[in-house]
């Protein structure tokens, strides 16, 4: 999983251009993008959508539903269940125990449909209120479904009141540097993926390809894209390198030749067991991508 694409659940020539756009996950959104009087109608073609595309391709097929707080995200379930999405995205979380909740949910619904329990995933964003931010630690044993935590910026000024996220130079102010580091921290405490956020100006490649090698480099395993052109530059960035594969699995057959050591030396260089963890975290990207 590289790349997580946005399209608005409202809009079938949206999604229809969701699945050719080349993302791992399309993310079926029932939430910001779709206005209140449209959420009815986005439910019907999200279920519909999930019927006739489901199992065509590779793609994964998850669905943004309102926060559990907003009293909506119980129909949007009701709506889409029954064409046994891949997973869920759970906006607004605020603690572990928000993804234990709709994980409940999930087997009810899932009993219902006939699925196997557990079969539905769930990706949480946990920044998007003060309290979130504050309870990136609460997502170890929160739920067995639990494949990813990400973060988002938007929900979160508003919420605080910040008139930016980011400074004159673009970066991120401290808050968002703050909320963007627990997230990493967080999925790693829960040994799930760190995904990043959304870059909004979507003509700027430059720019993607920039935040996203920062984020690469940061510990982050993939992004949220808002459009269909973000994906390549995306998936090129999370897509690891020949030469960093083959580093890699230089690193894991040195270990393997040698289970008892500490430290091994391979090209004049020396490797301890912090990097054979993350030469199989790499190997694993490899093989989801």
């Amino acid at each position: 999983m590289r790349s997580l694409l946005f399209v608005p659940g409202d809009s079938e020539k949206k999604l229809e251009k969701g699945l050719a756009s080349g993302a791992d996950v399309l993310l079926i959104d029932l939430e910001d993008s779709v206005s209140a009087e449209r959420k009815p109608a986005a439910r019907q073609i999200a279920a519909d959508f999930l019927k006739s595309n489901r199992d065509k391709n590779s793609q994964r097929l998850f669905v943004r539903i309102n926060d559990l707080a907003s009293g909506l995200a119980d129909a949007d379930l009701d709506a889409v269940m029954p064409s046994l999405p891949h997973g869920i995205l759970l906006p607004k979380s605020n603690s572990g125990k928000d993804v234990t909740r709709l994980s409940a949910k999930l087997n009810v619904h899932e009993a219902h449909a006939g699925a196997p329990e557990g079969s539905t995933q769930i990706l949480a964003i946990i920044t998007e209120t003060a309290l979130g931010t504050l309870s990136a630690a609460s997502y170890p044993d929160a739920s067995a479904r639990l494949i990813g935590l990400t973060w988002g910026a938007e929900d979160l000024s508003a919420v605080i009141g910040a008139r930016a996220v980011r400074d004159d130079n673009g970066r991120y102010t401290d808050v968002f540097r703050l909320a963007r580091a627990l997230t990493v921290l967080g999925a790693s405490a829960a040994d799930t993926a760190a995904i990043d956020t959304v870059y909004i100006n979507y003509k700027d490649d430059a720019g993607l390809a920039r935040e996203c090698a920062e984020a690469e480099r940061d510990g982050f395993t993939a992004k949220l894209a808002i459009h269909p052109a973000q994906v390549p530059v995306i998936n090129a960035v999370f897509t690891p390198s020949a030469e960093a594969v083959a580093q890699a699995q230089k690193i894991i057959r040195a270990f393997a030749d040698d289970p008892a050591a500490g430290v091994i030396g391979i090209d004049g260089l020396m490797f301890d067991r912090p990097h054979l963890r993350r030469a199989e975290r790499l190997m694993g990207r490899v093989g989801a991508a």
